[in-house]
């Protein structure tokens, strides 16, 4: 149910003003790039796919992890463009997995380096297409990397406000990166335990996706360490909330809302949570199937037999049953005097929508 002060939100009006924010950055980043020619034209164009649609969770967190400290906003302006530097960063973030997890696509779109493999076979040009698509898919993620830490830096706040911020997303960009390290080595050895798999999510995905952005807003604001250890407090165990729902869209969501393909991390040998319970829960045989199907090519009758046995082995409800538990211990941090009366309501509809989505 969504709670009076939260009824002043309003996340479309939000998102499209995030998205008017990056395609201004864009416009300005593509100025500077047109005395490169044509192949600086297309970087910029698959950078522009590459922000657009999405949730924009991690700018709003950052813009109510603000308001949380400082409930009024001097200029929402700058504070938006601030925000919007998180949506950068996990747009960088999202080329490089697509290409590290050989996925297809993005969004229902073709992932960037799928779509410069298919320019580069278009045109005919010589070398291998999937080799240029893997060379322009890492730059482009360098470059909307750098362009996120670009953006925060400019965004028009007192510098006195922005450095602490700076810090923060230092320690963001760390961490996103160390943890993609991690799931890359996990996948590797082809193996990870309960434990294991949870490290993964929380510094691959956890933290960057709610934890850093709302430190991020609240440093903007002035925050206490005190302050951001509250904060801290509600942002990590929802983005482990938020995490595990996506695990379970990546195993049981549906291709038409997700624009990924059924089991899209069965194919891609993803060893999250879930399928660490699943290979706990089931017996001898139905754990050496799962395991032995994982990152494999998966028709839609083997997606299915897999899928019966993750649920089966009862893995779907346990981790359904700690994303109920981790929401209402995220929501229950929120009753400090540290967080503003207004942003406790919008942030407890954001980890509603967050935990819920079908997305």
């Amino acid at each position: 149910m969504t709670s009076p002060v939260s009824m002043q939100w309003d996340p479309a009006d939000f998102r499209e003003r995030i998205q008017k924010v990056l395609d201004a950055f864009l416009d300005e980043q593509a100025a500077r790039l047109a005395p490169l020619g044509e192949d600086a034209s297309r970087l910029i164009t698959e950078a522009r796919t590459s922000v657009r649609g999405g949730k924009r969770f991690r700018a709003a967190f950052c813009y109510w992890g603000y308001r949380a400290i400082r409930p009024e906003v001097p200029d929402e302006d700058a504070l938006a463009r601030a925000c919007a530097a998180l949506e950068l960063l996990h747009a960088s973030a999202l080329v490089h997995d697509d290409y590290m997890d050989a996925s297809d696509t993005r969004r229902g779109r073709p992932a960037a380096h799928r779509a410069f493999e298919a320019e580069h076979r278009a045109a005919g040009w010589r070398g291998r297409p999937d080799q240029y698509g893997a060379a322009a898919a890492i730059l482009l993620g360098d470059l909307l990397l750098g362009w996120a830490e670009e953006l925060l830096r400019r965004c028009g706040l007192p510098v006195a406000s922005v450095v602490p911020a700076l810090e923060v997303f230092d320690l963001c960009r760390t961490e996103v990166i160390a943890g993609q390290f991690l799931d890359v080595s996990v996948q590797a050895r082809a193996h990870a335990d309960v434990d294991t798999a949870m490290t993964v999510l929380r510094y691959k995905s956890a933290k960057y996706s709610i934890e850093r952005p709302l430190h991020v807003g609240a440093a903007l604001a002035g925050a206490t360490p005190a302050q951001l250890e509250d904060l801290s407090r509600f942002g990590l165990p929802l983005g482990e909330a938020f995490q595990l729902r996506d695990d379970l869209l990546g195993v049981f969501g549906d291709p038409a809302t997700t624009g990924k393909p059924a089991g899209d991390d069965l194919v891609e040998g993803k060893r999250t949570v879930l399928v660490a319970l699943a290979l706990d829960g089931t017996d001898r045989e139905a754990a050496r199937r799962l395991d032995a199907a994982l990152g494999t090519d998966l028709d839609e009758a083997a997606v299915a037999d897999l899928r019966d046995i993750i649920d089966r082995s009862g893995a779907h409800a346990q981790v359904e049953e700690v994303i109920g538990a981790l929401a209402e211990r995220a929501v229950a941090a929120l009753d400090t005097p540290t967080v503003d009366d207004a942003a406790r309501g919008v942030l407890r509809d954001l980890a509603a929508a967050a935990t819920q989505r079908t997305v």
